[in-house]
């Protein structure tokens, strides 16, 4: 029992000393510091556009709703429903019989007037030759100049109505007034109309240009109207779920300032050659105002805090909280107008080990990212 006791008591001597040894060595080696791996990416100074984006709707220019002016029969319809037309093409042609005939009635009334006149100036004549004679009286004379007066204003009169007959006429013929695109005809050949009637023979609208009609923050409104005054405005029109798009400028600025939302109506105008853009057609439209210079790191590389936006940057091996202030974002850029000049290395993943003076180590940035 002596001997067991002796035994356990030097191995336990043994076990001790060897935990001491061991724990001298360690504290005896140096501490290795924490390392954080982390991606990174440049600060950089490059044009960035002041843009606005909104959602916006496609107006034509000129839309005109084509009505009949007599009421008549149709008689010829000359285009297909849909299709394209150019300024002056005939599109409907109306009966114009009845005033055909009155035209006929109009100018047959001209001529005998005119013949009357004819006479009367005859007459006038011949009295003044007599009245140099003494063969007949001053009364004859006046009398026929009067009646010379009367007819020429007959004739006048007779002329003006002939005139309006023609204009009349004219009306039977409906014309193209600009080159677009035109719906449907709601009326076929043998329809009955009238100028009372509340639905249009067809509508043309103009496709080539086209107004983009969108609203913009008031807050813009100043800078849009110097960017217009130098002709540097830009605006794209996009077809949701399409891709297709348009780019023109800006046309005009609404007069007004809506008080209930804070925001102003405005127009861009596409060339739109190729129809791109259909009349009533929502699109994403981006007005781009000016372009400037000045420094951008992905949207992801700024943090927030309670004391405001920061972004790490790695200076000699370490992170380093940099308080910066955003202006705005484009394209997954953060554009910074304060805390960074350009060719800072920005923390863009990692961020939730860092701390002010954290220890890192770069690795390449994922490819997209």
């Amino acid at each position: 029992m002596v001997v067991g006791a002796l035994a356990v008591l030097a191995l336990g001597s043994y076990w001790g000393w060897s935990s001491w040894n061991s724990r001298s060595v360690n504290a005896a080696a140096p501490q290795r510091a924490r390392m954080v791996s982390v991606e990174t990416a440049l600060a950089q100074r490059r044009p960035v556009p002041i843009d606005v984006d909104a959602i916006g709707i496609v107006t034509p220019i000129s839309s005109v709703a084509l009505k009949a002016r007599l009421e008549t029969t149709i008689i010829g319809v000359h285009f297909q429903d849909g299709a394209r037309v150019e300024q002056g093409d005939l599109l409907f042609t109306l009966d114009s019989r009845q005033i055909d005939a009155q035209i006929e009635q109009a100018e047959g009334v001209l001529a005998r007037d005119t013949a009357q006149l004819a006479a009367a100036r005859r007459d006038a004549r011949r009295f003044t030759e007599l009245i140099g004679k003494g063969a007949t009286t001053q009364v004859n004379l006046d009398n026929a100049n009067t009646q010379a007066d009367i007819l020429a204003g007959t004739i006048q009169s007779d002329q003006s109505a002939l005139d309006n007959l023609k204009v009349q006429k004219s009306f039977t013929l409906i014309r193209a007034p600009f080159a677009g695109r035109i719906s449907a005809a709601n009326v076929k050949v043998g329809n009955f109309v009238r100028p009372a009637d509340t639905s249009p023979l067809a509508t043309i609208n103009q496709m080539a240009p086209v107004y983009v009609t969108f609203a913009v923050p008031q807050r813009v409104l100043a800078d849009l109207r110097e960017a217009m005054a130098s002709g540097t405005t830009q605006v794209v029109a996009t077809i949701p779920g399409n891709g297709r798009s348009e780019s023109g400028k800006m046309a005009m600025v609404e007069n007004t300032v809506d008080a209930a939302t804070g925001m102003v109506t405005v127009r861009g105008i596409m060339d739109n050659a190729s129809e791109t853009l259909w009349p009533g057609t929502l699109v994403n439209t981006k007005l781009t105002i000016r372009t400037e210079t000045t420094v951008v790191v992905p949207t992801v590389a700024v943090q927030r805090s309670q004391t405001g936006n920061f972004v790490f940057v790695i200076r000699d091996g370490a992170a380093h909280v940099q308080p910066v202030k955003v202006d705005r974002t484009y394209q997954g850029l953060s554009v910074i107008s304060e805390g960074l000049s350009g060719g800072e290395e920005a923390v863009v993943d990692g961020q939730l080990l860092l701390s002010q003076g954290t220890k890192v180590t770069t690795r390449n940035r994922k490819a997209g990212v």
